[in-house]
């Protein structure tokens, strides 16, 4: 074997470690497959043949094949399919890994395969997946960047949506909530008459009267009508028990958020019996919340901001999405990644100085909480260790729901303006990690403040030295368009550390319009002349847009996640293209786009188009009489 082929086979060892794979190399120690290789030469003689890889994940058998050289990923035949000659087996990784796939399907009674050819080195490489089923049909899928989407969790879902073209149970469960948020906006809006400020207190609201259900301290069934005790002051009376129950403290925090849920009791038309409900609507807007939302926001333990989605469809359904107010929901993948970039640990302190419905705290929370089982160290991480500061009063409300509905009743939210906060005073927080999506399009000359990048330095300046901070703004923030931008990017510099920007895909927050992008630096720590920062383009992300439901995820996205965290903690290189290492200056763009140049030797292919649209556009300009550009004497008649 090659020595260069034995740096592709080591280098593949580790991605199928790190999925927590494992397959068995140049041979199996599975009887049934192990026979069936005995006949496997690639050259058609009958004889034993091995591939690189070979092993079984759930009931899927994986096949590799590899090959240093790119070149010799793969060869097609004159109709455009995978060549199964011998010689073409035995040179390319594609074609040797169908082989033996389709040798394997023959041969054994796996009925689902999935062979790889896999090409070139960390840094630069193809892996091409090709599905084969026992009638040794193969299909040739998306190219993958690790073995993550094939891992014993992920499998299943991987072969739901690649190869059988289904929508997974998670897609499905999207789109029920999309269509019952839909339902319930528009219910909102013919019974209750709400204001769109007013719709989301409605919902938090009663999730947490549903909670007092489970003492007997509330029934959906005594939402009777009643006109002296009203079905909004039995649903105000359950809430306030729920937040006394949740110990929700200081008492002047408790005060605040039941005043935001006075209209409860003070809606006539709310508590009036509708004549073609037969009911009040509160008592339909409970029903509906009860059977759709609160068991899933009760009993799930996923990240997901179920508040924060019903929010932001309130918001579209409406004709609007916050941007008014500068708010900008940020999704659920976003959150989880926050969560990784920083490595977030049980032990941290996590502070979100702008935390709309408490997205990133709840998806912190969530990944805190995975990575303990000691009883003691989780009731800390919900009563210690989640921090956030909200400035507009019914989405403190909201956030503060969202957290005592996820288990967590003392979490520390405040409501207040956290530009006006003191940044010594916040340090004493000892916060080791900070999230933040701050307003966006509300600074200006006139109110520097505001700009996006000016939030950060705050966060920054509010952090234990030593602190994580990640946020996701506008590109816009991090070219430094105005003068202010660009003197607040050198004072971060002075006084903190830059590791990096992640450029996003265009459509993160699809409806919105804005080109966002993720800083990460380290606080209190001035950023030394040779840091090298890692400026990288994750654009193509594995999320697209689908009609009426919005942002998707499709398989490639856990694929290219597991790829970005790769490259982030240096456990692989990666190609320029995707993320170049370079020191920087305060008046550089922070973007991947500036510091990005091709380095790649151009191909004698491309290096003869190359030459060709030259000579094109010279005679082209020659014809024009424009030959001047050239050196030559300008022939244009006057």
């Amino acid at each position: 074997m090659a020595k260069k082929e034995v740096v592709t086979d080591i280098w593949v060892h580790g991605l199928l470690q790190e999925a927590k794979i494992h397959l068995d190399p140049q041979g199996s120690s599975i009887l049934e497959i192990d026979q069936a290789l005995k006949t496997a030469s690639k050259s058609g003689s009958g004889k034993v043949g091995f591939p690189e890889y070979v092993g079984v994940v759930k009931d899927f058998l994986l096949v590799i094949e590899n090959k240093a050289d790119l070149s010799r990923h793969v060869k097609l035949d004159a109709s455009g399919v995978i060549s199964l000659d011998p010689v073409d087996v035995k040179n390319h990784a594609i074609n040797g890994a169908v082989f033996y796939g389709k040798h394997l399907a023959k041969n054994t009674s796996y009925k689902k395969i999935i062979a790889f050819g896999i090409s070139g080195d960390s840094k630069k490489h193809r892996i091409s997946p090709v599905y084969i089923d026992e009638t040794e049909y193969y299909r040739e899928l998306p190219e993958v960047e690790s073995f993550i989407s094939f891992s014993a969790e992920n499998i299943d879902e991987y072969y739901v949506r690649e190869v059988l073209k289904e929508e997974t149970d998670t897609e499905k469960e999207l789109a029920e909530i999309l269509r019952d948020a839909a339902a319930l906006h528009e219910d909102l809006r013919n019974y209750g008459n709400l204001k769109d400020i007013d719709k989301p207190l409605i919902v938090s609201g009663i999730l947490l009267a549903l909670r007092e259900a489970e003492s007997k301290n509330f029934s959906i069934d005594d939402l009777t009508g009643d006109v002296v005790v009203t079905d909004g002051q039995k649903i105000f009376n359950a809430i306030q028990a729920n937040l006394t129950r949740s110990r929700v403290a200081p008492e002047v925090k408790k005060d605040k958020i039941l005043s935001q849920f006075s209209l409860f009791k003070n809606s006539v038309r709310l508590n009036e019996v509708h004549a073609t409900l037969a009911k009040t609507p509160l008592k339909h807007f409970t029903e509906f919340l009860n059977s759709k939302i609160y068991r899933s926001i009760k009993y799930t333990k996923s990240s997901e901001d179920y508040l924060g989605r019903f929010y932001g469809e309130f918001m579209s359904y409406s004709g609007g999405d916050g941007q008014t107010l500068g708010i900008v929901l940020t999704p659920k993948h976003i959150t989880d990644l926050f969560c990784d970039l920083v490595a977030i640990k049980p032990d941290d302190v996590v502070l979100d100085p702008c935390t709309g419905t408490a997205g990133f705290l709840v998806a912190a929370m969530h990944h805190m909480l995975s990575q303990t089982e000691n009883e003691n160290e989780k009731k800390k991480i919900r009563q210690e260790r989640l921090h956030g500061i909200e400035d507009q009063e019914y989405m403190f409300t909201i956030a503060t729901t969202n957290m005592i509905l996820r288990g967590d009743g003392k979490s520390n939210l405040i409501n207040g303006d956290f530009l006006k906060e003191n940044p010594s005073k916040l340090q004493l927080k000892q916060a080791t990690v900070g999230m933040m999506n701050p307003p966006y399009s509300q600074g200006s000359k006139a109110n520097p403040s505001l700009y996006e990048i000016s939030f950060t330095e705050h966060l920054l300046d509010s952090m234990s030295e030593g602190g994580r901070v990640i946020v996701i703004i506008p590109q816009s923030s991090v070219t430094g368009k105005t003068n202010e931008e660009k003197s607040i990017k050198a004072n971060i510099l002075k006084k903190h550390t830059l590791e990096g920007v992640i450029t996003l895909n265009k459509d993160t927050f699809y409806g919105v319009g804005t080109m966002p992008c993720i800083a990460i630096f380290t606080a209190g720590e001035p950023h030394a002349d040779d840091k090298e920062c890692k400026f990288i383009d994750f654009r193509n992300d594995g999320y697209k847009v689908s009609p009426h439901i919005g942002l998707i995820e499709t398989e490639q996205a856990k694929d290219k996640k597991q790829h970005l965290l790769d490259v982030w903690f240096d456990r692989m290189d990666a190609d320029s293209k995707f993320c170049v290492k370079t020191t920087v200056e305060a008046d550089d763009e922070w973007l991947h786009s500036f510091y990005y140049f091709n380095d790649e030797i151009p191909t004698e292919a491309e290096f003869e188009k190359a030459i060709g649209d030259y000579l094109s556009f010279e005679f082209s300009m020659i014809m024009q009489g424009r030959r001047y550009l050239f050196g030559g004497e300008d022939n244009a008649q006057a």
